[in-house]
């Protein structure tokens, strides 16, 4: 291998769906390795049919990666040249590997990056979001109450913001993205490479609604791209939308709608105007 030292650990990105996108480079290493550690070996083991490769597998997955580090490190010691490779995509994005990379690193050995396919980066490109700067938050927890608040705590960053969905979740998690940061223009891209490759686009009531109306939107894993906040949502408690509010407060709406429009009319986020709302009620009693 005529660019490689004994020892040395190459990460390679595989196709996250389109088997075309595996560079040449990418191959050359997996049939040169001495080994190759896999999220999935089964998986792992279909790409190398389709390659025409044979190498031994070792498997390496978010349980067992701290005990194989060790025995992965020893392989090196030992002189062999070994490739990390996830399911789909660039390894550690989400996937396992940090464990391994770090401590490989720390014990001096050479940690090469084989570049490709990354799901990321592949929906960022198309989505038509600012990307000079994105805050990628990888998968929210599973729970609503907890996801709620990951979604509140950077819901002021002006950064397009980035997640990993599965599809068993995605209503919810737009439900949860509605409910936090209100009317905020969404981009979904669905199935990416793929025979289905789909992108919507629209607030996450529009997208619930678009899913409601064709239930096979919800196939497939999802990166999910959230515009960042406009500088006018950063205050809920513009004149405009005090006017707003105490109108409709006044015409015997409740707090709860008159948020939700305010929402809808001025943009920002649902909680702010529902808190404003019920400070307006509070002071007229």
């Amino acid at each position: 291998m005529s660019e490689t030292n004994e020892g040395v650990l190459y990460v390679v990105a595989t196709p996250i769906g389109n088997l075309e996108d595996l560079s040449a480079r990418a191959a050359r290493v997996l049939g040169e390795v001495d080994r190759i550690a896999a999220e999935d070996t089964r998986h792992t083991q279909r790409l190398l049919r389709h390659l025409g490769i044979e190498r031994p597998l070792v498997s390496l997955h978010e349980h067992n990666e701290a005990a194989r580090a060790e025995w992965l490190r020893e392989r090196l010691a030992a002189g062999e040249r070994l490739a990390l490779v996830s399911d789909a995509g660039t390894p550690l994005i989400s996937d396992p590997g940090f464990v391994l990379v770090r401590e490989l690193r720390r014990s001096g050995f050479r940690v090469v990056p084989v570049p490709g396919a990354c799901a990321l980066v592949a929906a960022l490109s198309v989505a038509g979001l600012p990307t000079d700067r994105f805050l990628f938050e990888g998968f929210l927890p599973a729970k609503s109450a907890a996801r709620r608040r990951q979604l509140e705590a950077d819901a002021e960053r002006t950064e397009t913001r980035v997640f990993y969905e599965s599809p068993h979740r995605i209503r919810d998690l737009l439900a949860d993205l509605e409910a936090t940061l209100g009317a905020r223009r969404v981009v979904l891209a669905r199935e990416l490479t793929k025979t289905f490759e789909t992108l919507l686009e629209g607030t996450p009531d529009e997208l619930l609604a678009r899913m409601a109306a064709d239930p096979d939107q919800t196939r497939g894993e999802f990166v999910v791209m959230v515009a960042g906040a406009e500088p006018a949502e950063r205050a809920a408690d513009t004149a405009e939308g005090e006017a707003l509010i105490a109108a409709m407060l006044a015409e015997g709406v409740g707090v709860k709608s008159a948020a939700a429009v305010a929402t809808k009319v001025l943009g920002g986020r649902r909680k702010q105007w529902y808190q404003l709302a019920l400070a307006q009620q509070s002071d007229a009693y």
